[in-house]
Order: structure tokens, then sequence, then C-alpha cells
């Protein structure tokens, strides 16, 4: 039975990157892994094989992968593109903001938070700058409460696919 409590919002598209990673890590991965494990054994004494020791730790991690994505699949719960009103700013939008102190343009898109890359400019709708910007369109100014105090942004424009 899934977990209520910790369901992971994503789109359809990530479910079946993370279902297509996890029939990867079960057949070609888990093959390789035992492949490395059989070799490293026929070294001889396990006790000093660095082989070995290696090819276990990589079947940890091989299994620790499945065991998340697993966890991840079995509480996905998928965002829809709902019927919004134009130009509302929701999961999936693309963002483009103006950070009103530095007076420096941003692009962004909202995703759910298995999908957020902050490096790539995808925002978490669960971070403070993305739950801040829900709900909100062009022209709107947000007030996102930072560690560094108060930042102000002008949403310039809201693009939803």
């Amino acid at each position: 039975m899934p977990n209520t409590e910790n369901r992971y919002k994503m789109s359809q598209e990530r479910l079946d990157a993370l279902k297509d990673e996890l029939h990867y890590l079960e057949t070609t991965r888990e093959k390789e892994v035992a492949e490395l494990i059989k070799e490293a054994r026929s070294f001889g004494d396990l006790s000093e094989n660095s082989e070995y020791d290696e090819a276990k730790t990589e079947q940890g991690k091989l299994y620790s992968r499945i065991a998340e994505v697993k966890n991840l699949i079995e509480n996905a719960v998928v965002v829809e593109k709902t019927e919004v009103e134009e130009g509302v700013i929701v999961i999936g939008s693309a963002v483009k903001v103006l950070d009103v102190e530095e007076n420096e343009e941003q692009e962004y898109k909202i995703v759910g938070s298995q999908e957020a890359d902050p490096m790539m400019g995808r925002i978490s709708d669960d971070s403070p700058f993305g739950f801040a910007l829900k709900g909100h369109r062009a022209g709107d100014v947000v007030t996102v409460e930072a560690p560094v105090g108060e930042l102000q942004f002008k949403i310039l424009s809201v693009e939803n696919d």
C-alpha cells in the first residue's frame, strides 16, 4: 500500500523515465554486476580481493537505487495538465521573472519535486520560490522569503503549453 505521506508529484514523462530506468537496473545492470562479482570471485581469496569488494559495493549501490526508484514509482502522483486560466502559473509553466533588486531577468520551469534541477532552471513547486509563484500571472510582483531576506520578483511572462 503506497505511503500517503510521501507522495512525489511528477509528470507522466518523468514516471515513464523512472519505469525505464527500473527495467534497465533490474535486467541489464543487475546481470552486469552479477558478472563482475562472478569474475572477481575467480581471482581467489576473497579476504584480500579488492575487485570483489568493489563489485559487492556496486551491487549494494544497485539494490539501493532499485529500492529508491521503486519507492518513487509506487508513490508517484502524476500531475496532469489541467484546464487553468490562461497565464496563471502552475506546474509545467515556463516563467520569465525580473529580480527587482538585481534588475536581472531569469527563466524557470515550474516542476514537481522529483523533476527539480535548479541549475537547469527547473524549480520545484514545493520550493519557497516555486510556491510563491504558483497562482500568479504576468505583471504580478511576488515576495520570496530567502535566507538572505525577502526577495522580490516581477513576473514578466507565463507560458503554459
